[in-house]
């Protein structure tokens, strides 16, 4: 377990597999997706699970690491990971979902980004990380640009949301430029907002 300050990164396990259904036909899934509009059932999601877990079990673990997210009080809140990770270049595409609204703004993606990354570079000695979002999302935009990532692609008009054409956008951050957790936890206020809200503090 990696443990934060408003939120933990814990095996995805069944607790959050239980609710990738609710979570997959979402709006969370349409703005992770780049705005894609899932219709999935319950055997679809079911069957996906045992892919992957076929696909893991092939491979030996795979070339990723996913954790679930969760509150300091033990509420899953979404998915956040390494989705492809390339040892001999030592570069890892990230992935992520905040599947509940509610906790949309919080900070508790930020925190959950900031142990991901942590992981990513001082654990597995990354030494750059990325990941993609698209122009729409202004959200995950400035979350990028307020860790240090660094806009380094766009694909112009190459996503289609609700009828709308969108960019891919590519965001890079390398090793040397991570501030590190705990220097952007201070500049970030995620410690204040963590003692407002009463949650442990590592």
């Amino acid at each position: 377990m990696l443990e934060g300050l408003l939120v933990d990164l814990v095996p995805y396990g069944k607790a959050f597999q239980d609710l990738d259904h609710r979570w997959m036909n979402s709006e969370a899934s349409f703005w992770s997706s780049g705005g894609e509009r899932h219709f999935m059932s319950e055997a679809m999601v079911a069957a996906r699970h045992a892919q992957w877990a076929e696909e893991r079990e092939r491979t030996g673990g795979g070339s990723g690491v996913g954790f679930g997210v969760q509150t300091k009080d033990g509420k899953p809140l979404g998915y956040f990971g390494i989705n492809w990770l390339a040892p001999a270049h030592r570069l890892a595409m990230l992935g992520a979902k905040i599947g509940e609204p509610e906790y949309w703004g919080g900070g508790y993606g930020t925190d959950a980004l900031l142990l991901l990354l942590d992981y990513t570079f001082d654990w597995l000695d990354v030494r750059k990380a990325w990941l993609m979002t698209t122009s729409m999302n202004a959200r995950v935009m400035r979350q990028m640009e307020k860790v240090g990532f660094r806009l380094e692609v766009r694909q112009r008009q190459s996503a289609l949301a609700d009828g709308v054409w969108y960019d891919w956008l590519a965001y890079g951050l390398l090793r040397d430029e991570w501030a590190g957790r705990a220097t952007l936890v201070e500049q970030l206020g995620l410690r204040e907002r963590a003692a407002a809200l009463g949650s442990g503090a590592k």
